[in-house]
């Protein structure tokens, strides 16, 4: 089986998951023909392929694929497999600006972004910030710190947000649990380029720098002794990624797992070079979120489910397989 998963197949593989993106489009609950959305533009399946299906499908793939490539950048920085774009608390403190600006009741749109939005990507900001201001106070702020620091705020920022459940109606209470979910239902195509710029901009940054996260691989010393800025690399890293994590949660709430298990699926399929796994996290980040958002808007069709919880009875059972995995 390994064979089939060698370097060698490898571009074939990526060409695969990318070409299976595109089935997603033309399944739902309403039948669209490629033929008549290209014939007939007034028609009604050029009107769902376009304005609906096609945002919501690159929307999904470019929120995957970012996450992915966040998750597989952050398990080789702060060497610990089971690292998430999340583990800087950045989700937590995007859920407490969400859960705010609901609670607040706020409903003035900024460009493109809506009260909820703006107000997730300043939570998270402010947990990037706090945590990376606090670390000046350290002569030496290791990696381990800065985890400690985002553990310790994802636990305030939580406590936070449990209050303000605590205080909301029952209104804005269903708003808030169905933001945690995560959701993809966009119509029209300024969240899906947004996504993908900051997914592309991503991509580009981290595939640049591949090299150093391999010799980083050997461990910090030598990877100094090699000519690898390892400090700076580290913080950049970190803040870029979190910066990242923190747009995809305002734009489509806290999704969970992809980050996690894709990078650990490609690693176990190509290898540990970070050329092909930063590749493969994209990709197959991609396909799987817009996998799973599929099955949400197709399971219980016309209405759908949230898409969180499709990422986590799929991401679940592997997490699982990773705990015992590592135990061993």
């Amino acid at each position: 089986m390994s064979r089939f998963f060698s370097i060698r197949f490898f571009p074939g593989w990526m060409l695969l998951f990318l070409l299976l993106v595109f089935l997603f489009p033309f399944w739902g609950s309403q039948k669209i023909s490629l033929t008549e959305a290209l014939d007939n533009p007034e028609g009604l399946d050029r009107l769902i392929l376009v304005h609906i299906r096609l945002p919501r499908v690159i929307f999904a793939w470019a929120v995957g694929a970012g996450l992915a490539l966040v998750g597989a950048v952050y398990q080789v920085v702060l060497r610990n497999a089971l690292a998430s774009p999340y583990t800087l608390g950045v989700s937590s403190g995007g859920a407490l600006g969400a859960v705010l600006a609901i609670k607040l009741g706020l409903a003035v749109s900024f460009g493109f972004l809506s009260t909820v939005a703006l107000f997730s990507i300043l939570g998270s900001l402010l947990a990037i910030g706090l945590i990376f201001y606090l670390t000046r106070f350290w002569k030496q702020a290791s990696v381990y710190n800065i985890i400690l620091l985002g553990v310790a705020f994802s636990f305030f920022f939580s406590a936070l947000n449990m209050l303000l459940h605590y205080l909301a109606d029952f209104t804005e209470t269903f708003k808030m649990i169905r933001w945690v979910m995560g959701a993809l239902d966009v119509a029209g195509w300024a969240y899906p380029l947004t996504a993908l710029g900051l997914t592309l901009a991503g991509a580009l940054y981290f595939l640049w720098h591949y090299r150093h996260f391999n010799v980083l691989l050997t461990g910090e010393e030598l990877a100094k002794s090699k000519g690898v800025d390892v400090d700076r690399l580290q913080k950049h890293s970190l803040i870029f990624g979190a910066v990242l994590a923190g747009f995809y949660v305002a734009l489509a709430g806290p999704i969970g797992f992809v980050g996690l298990v894709i990078p650990h699926m490609i690693r176990m399929m190509f290898g540990a070079n970070h050329k092909y796994l930063f590749w493969g996290a994209l990709m197959l980040g991609g396909l799987f979120l817009t996998l799973s958002d599929t099955i949400a808007r197709m399971l219980i069709s016309p209405a759908e489910i949230p898409v969180g919880i499709v990422t986590a009875f799929l991401g679940g059972p592997f997490f699982v397989y990773l705990l015992i995995r590592q135990s061993h």
